[in-house]
């Protein structure tokens, strides 16, 4: 797979180097010379140049990439790159990185954003995630935000424990993926029992959170 990663400060350094590890084919852009001679001799290919420049990301390839990461500190010029990426070179899948959780709204297919992450956002997910038993955690939005990646910790009062997954009426567009259970992951199958305590996975349409929140919490 071919990949163009815009920004080379640490979350850009570290996917370049991830992805090269796993050998898909990376170009990493960054428009810093002092950052770019900082990173050394990397394995992956690197472009001096400004990556909200359609010239420079004609030079990095992208007409021939599968996915684009606008992964600069800057919100702004990722969202300038991810436009640029889906519209003036057809990328078929392009990922941003949202630096300030309030412009997450912003980044939307009309951005050309096919995936955005906030890092803060998933840090504060992951915090309540600890800390909340009994209510639905949304680790990860799909499909411009209309498709989630959920997880609810089951307590005591979930109507699912006791029962197994063949016996829940699972909503459309709701698939019950894995149950973490004593840092084991089970994939769910009919027979796949509910305990308090799992930690279940789902992928839920927005439209069906209610009922699952109903069908796993109560």
């Amino acid at each position: 797979m071919r990949v163009v990663v815009a920004g080379g400060g640490n979350v850009g350094r570290y996917l370049a180097l991830n992805l090269d590890a796993r050998k898909h084919l990376v170009t990493l852009l960054e428009r810093d010379a002092a950052t770019l001679k900082r990173l050394g001799d990397c394995p992956f290919r690197m472009e001096l140049g400004d990556a909200c420049d359609p010239a420079v990301l004609e030079r990095a390839g992208l007409r021939e990439a599968d996915v684009l990461v606008a992964a600069t500190g800057d919100d702004e010029d990722n969202l300038v790159i991810s436009l640029l990426g889906k519209q003036e070179f057809a990328v078929p899948r392009v990922l941003a990185r949202v630096n300030h959780p309030t412009n997450q709204w912003l980044f939307d297919e009309s951005w050309g954003v096919d995936m955005a992450v906030s890092p803060p956002e998933v840090l504060t997910r992951f915090v309540e995630e600890e800390v909340t038993a009994g209510d639905l955690v949304s680790l990860l939005k799909l499909e411009h935000g209309q498709v989630e990646l959920l997880e609810v910790r089951l307590d005591a009062s979930s109507p699912a424990v006791g029962h197994r997954v063949e016996d829940l009426a699972i909503p459309a567009d709701v698939t019950l993926v894995a149950v973490v259970r004593h840092g084991h992951v089970t994939p769910c199958r009919g027979k796949t029992p509910f305990q308090q305590g799992d930690e279940v996975i789902a992928l839920a349409a927005t439209e069906r959170h209610e009922e699952l929140r109903r069908l796993l919490v109560g």
